[in-house]
């Protein structure tokens, strides 16, 4: 049986905005279901600069090919993201500018899933009702609520609570945290820029994923939710139900 990725074992959906109040965009998303690959990308930096990062990030993503499992999966990633990474150094030192990305990344390989991130974009998946944050924020407020100085709700309206702590195209080569695990059919994994958590609450966003829609309308759903909500930030979403695993054959 061809275990490969395919667009068969999943229904996925990307999209983005660029927001009530920003200009312009600097999210990119980017949705392969034949390559078991998806991806946001939150651009820092302003025209010419944020957006060049995310384009860089998703456009070199893409090229990873066909994996033979799930870690050559992700060292392909990993291998084009700091490719991207140089790329968007280059570019900062050119104009003179801190110019970065966040990225975070879900890599699906056969059972096998593992997401990868640098940064404040965020992973969750829903499994049995039950929506978990599978990534960690890489930022000040984040690392002072792991080492107990101050409170989950006291981040809520901390005054740099949105300073992250790493990016792509900050430093001499990207850091990325991971985490991976089994994949099972009905699993439904949302990516996310930090435009949409600032306004949506994880129960709001359990609720969503928790419809038996196709893809497309809860991405959809999200991106409206956001926006209603005042949406200060470009917001992006890629929204990825598993459907089959070769396991179900």
């Amino acid at each position: 049986m061809d275990t490969r990725p395919g667009s068969d074992a999943f229904d996925a959906a990307a999209l983005t905005d660029r927001g009530r109040v920003r200009d312009h965009n600097e999210d990119a998303a980017l949705s392969r279901p034949d390559l078991g690959l998806f991806v946001v990308a939150d651009g820092m930096g302003g025209h010419a600069a944020g957006d060049f990062a995310s384009e860089v990030i998703v456009e070199a993503a893409a090229s990873v090919g066909v994996a033979s499992s799930i870690d050559d999966l992700e060292a392909r990633f990993l291998e084009r993201l700091q490719r991207a990474h140089l790329d968007v150094v280059a570019r900062g030192e050119a104009l003179g500018a801190t110019v970065g990305a966040t990225v975070v990344a879900l890599l699906v390989h056969e059972d096998d899933w593992a997401c990868v991130w640098s940064g404040d974009s965020r992973a969750y998946r829903l499994r049995d009702g039950e929506l978990r944050q599978l990534s960690r924020d890489h930022t000040e407020v984040a690392e002072l609520v792991a080492r107990g100085a101050i409170t989950a709700e006291e981040a809520e309206t901390w005054p740099r609570r949105n300073v992250i702590t790493r990016a792509v195209g900050v430093g001499a080569e990207v850091e990325c945290d991971r985490v991976g695990g089994r994949v099972e059919a009905g699993d439904v994994f949302l990516l996310c820029s930090d435009g949409l958590t600032e306004h949506i609450r994880d129960g709001r966003i359990a609720a969503v994923l928790s419809q038996p829609a196709p893809a497309e309308a809860i991405s959809y759903e999200l991106i409206e939710a956001t926006l209603d909500a005042g949406a200060t930030d470009n917001v992006t979403c890629v929204v990825v139900r598993v459907l089959s695993t070769p396991a179900d054959g």
